[in-house]
């Protein structure tokens, strides 16, 4: 009943919270403004509570803080947009400590010049980082972290031509020649190989010889593509994809980002929201509890589905 309680208040709580979403140019005075912005912060939450329910269950609430904010600047034939993406989800189950259910931090950077006004092509410049805000654990082991914030963090600096539609919010980036780096800015993970930085070294006697390198650097191929559009009244579709190849290590095996997700509009207020996040990357070596130990084993695709409701508030 204590749980039912506080998670009511909570309840009560986040949903006087609300997801509003503005896009607004802010001119100089006596001026014209290139830049213009869009700002989009939302809350979901789903929550249940059970007494006395003789089916059984547990008493369960989540939510997911997240955030888009997008810089665009446009002047004659050059572009210039930036995105930082926030992600933050709890969940708490009656008896359970409190667990992460997403956690990420994402920036990208895109300059682009195109040679007249006529062409959906720009020689591009791209830009991407992304890390975590808090640890990351293989639960319910809470006493080994396997990943903290920049450990992994991931920077992609490359060049390359970038088709852009507009109208049709369509957009593919193909880029010959990306470094990826690498982060692990952890000793103790570094030592671990994690992330596919280089790991410590020992000798017969398990003394350590060598630490593991805290990064790793790659030169490759990437290609990234972007679209959205309304596939029935009120549903909007959006498809996000990253394919990366390193040209050094193992060329062909390809590190695949893939998101997608639909929006259902309900109503002026009410917005609901569907998706899944699907990513293979060979450096990353995926966990398993064995007798009350962690092992690690090969690489996995890793999938997480999402599911949320929130209120909506546009000006």
């Amino acid at each position: 009943m204590k749980f039912f309680k506080s998670s009511l208040f909570l309840l009560i709580l986040i949903i006087s919270s609300t997801t509003f979403s503005q896009e607004q140019t802010i001119p100089k005075k006596d001026s014209i403004s290139f830049w213009k912005q869009k700002n989009t912060v939302g809350l979901d939450i789903s929550q249940i509570a059970f007494v006395n329910w003789n089916a059984g269950g547990v008493s369960s609430i989540s939510g997911l803080l997240k955030g888009d904010f997008i810089r665009k600047y446009n002047k004659n034939n050059l572009k210039w947009v930036n995105e930082l993406i926030i992600r933050y989800g709890v969940n708490k189950q009656d008896g359970i400590e409190l667990r992460k259910t997403d956690d990420a931090i994402k920036f990208n950077s895109t300059l682009g010049y195109r040679k007249d006004t006529l062409t959906h092509w720009y020689t591009t410049a791209k830009f991407n980082f992304s890390t975590q805000f808090t640890n990351g654990y293989a639960y319910p082991n809470t006493t080994n972290a396997i990943s903290k914030p920049f450990a992994p963090a991931y920077f992609f600096l490359g060049t390359g031509s970038e088709y852009n539609n507009k109208a049709e919010k369509f957009s593919v980036y193909i880029s010959p020649l990306t470094m990826k780096t690498t982060l692990v800015l952890d000793q103790k993970l570094a030592n671990q190989g994690a992330f596919g930085v280089k790991k410590a070294t020992y000798d017969v006697d398990g003394n350590l010889l060598t630490e593991g390198e805290l990064y790793r650097m790659e030169l490759g191929f990437l290609v990234t593509s972007q679209y959205k559009k309304e596939v029935f009244k009120n549903i909007i579709w959006e498809n996000r994809v990253s394919l990366y190849s390193d040209y050094i290590n193992k060329f062909g095996n390809i590190d695949v980002d893939w998101q997608f997700k639909f929006d259902l509009v309900v109503n002026e207020y009410v917005k609901a929201n569907i998706g899944a996040h699907i990513i293979y990357d060979d450096d990353i070596k995926a966990t398993e509890e064995l007798n009350g130990e962690q092992i690690t084993i090969g690489p996995k695709i890793q999938l997480k589905q999402m599911l949320g409701v929130g209120l909506v508030y546009d000006f």
